[in-house]
């Protein structure tokens, strides 16, 4: 799969663009009142936020999208949350793009009772990972998510949050 990423997110670029209106595109674009750096980034790169949202599934809408470690941009570690009524499934996923073009060990972690985790050497990405629940006080917006990238034994980076606001 991740060997197509690539390719999944040009041809979803193309085609898209091709076939579809802005507005059939809304549920793969970041609300209004997503913050302006996850609208930035989505409206710079619409093809990977398409790609996060293939490699989650089903339902799943952009949450946040951040440049890591700050403006040098090493990473984009792009969060994506479900929020359905139980009996379905609510959900946190995230995707840790690795933009340094070359390979890195990397570390992709999302927690709440439990805790999932991709960690390999990776040239394009870690993840998905995903975290889903049918429990009625699950709440996706408030699982932690953890990105690493190490350069040797160094890490360059290393960010901890909530996958999106959390109250």
């Amino acid at each position: 799969m991740r060997k197509w990423l690539p390719a999944l997110a040009l041809s979803a670029a193309s085609i898209s663009s091709v076939l579809a209106a802005p507005q059939a595109l809304a549920q793969d674009s970041p609300s209004a009142a997503l913050d302006l750096q996850t609208r930035a980034l989505a409206a710079a790169d619409p093809a990977a936020v398409r790609a996060g949202v293939t490699l989650c599934g089903s339902g799943y809408k952009l949450a946040t999208a951040e440049p890591l470690p700050d403006s040098r941009r090493f990473g984009t570690l792009f969060t994506y949350i479900k929020e359905v009524t139980a009996p379905a499934k609510s959900g946190a996923c995230a995707v840790f793009d690795n933009n340094l073009g070359a390979r890195k060990h990397m570390k992709l972690k999302l927690c709440s009772s439990t805790c999932k985790a991709d960690e390999g050497n990776f040239s394009n990405y870690a993840g998905p990972v995903k975290i889903e629940s049918n429990d009625s006080g699950f709440q996706p917006r408030c699982v932690m998510v953890t990105a690493l990238m190490w350069e040797g034994d160094v890490a360059i980076i290393n960010r901890e949050r909530h996958v999106d606001a959390c109250d």
